[in-house]
């Protein structure tokens, strides 16, 4: 029995709209492993991140019937996990408003990293730190966006972001 080709991102959206099971498992198979990886960068809790995935994939099939098709359909549901991981993060987080001219330094973070030792360092990060970095550094989320996300100043994700950079590479050269 010959395999089928895969589904185009519209077809799925369509058969997923049509409420076909298998259409809806092959959407969650094809983003669920990203969507859970964002979601644990910016909580640094495994089972946290597995209760915002489902979440998120929850709201995700509840409106796909909204999403216009302007950007992919992995854009939107990223955003869909990105909201949903804030609203729990949002009850934790505690942003300190920093001088404005901490934001523009470059920190340095040498030739080598190591994956494994970036990761423990993220995850090591207070969770304002770390939600603005993934946010922006991992994510690609503008300071605008991350802002906005948040509801807090430009300013305050430019010195969060400064000081958790900050952070890593003292964390990093700890451990060389």
């Amino acid at each position: 029995m010959p395999l089928s080709k895969p589904m185009t991102e519209s077809e799925l959206i369509d058969a997923c709209l049509e409420e076909d099971r298998l259409a809806q498992k092959m959407l969650y198979d094809r983003y669920s492993s990203a969507m859970f990886t964002l979601a644990y960068r910016m909580t640094s809790d495994f089972d946290l991140a597995h209760d915002i995935l489902q979440e998120a994939f929850v709201k995700i099939f509840r409106s796909l019937h909204q999403f216009r098709r302007e950007s992919t359909l992995g854009a939107w549901i990223k955003t869909i996990v990105t909201r949903t991981a804030l609203s729990w993060l949002k009850k934790q987080l505690n942003f300190t408003p920093l001088p404005d001219d901490l934001s523009n330094h470059f920190v340095d973070w040498g030739n080598s990293l190591d994956t494994e030792y970036l990761e423990q360092a993220i995850q090591a990060l207070p969770a304002g730190y770390r939600t603005v970095f993934v946010l922006i550094e991992v994510e690609g989320f503008a300071h605008k966006e991350v802002a906005e996300l948040l509801n807090i100043s430009t300013g305050t994700t430019k010195s969060q972001l400064f000081h958790a950079k900050k952070k890593l590479k003292e964390y990093l050269e700890s451990k060389y």
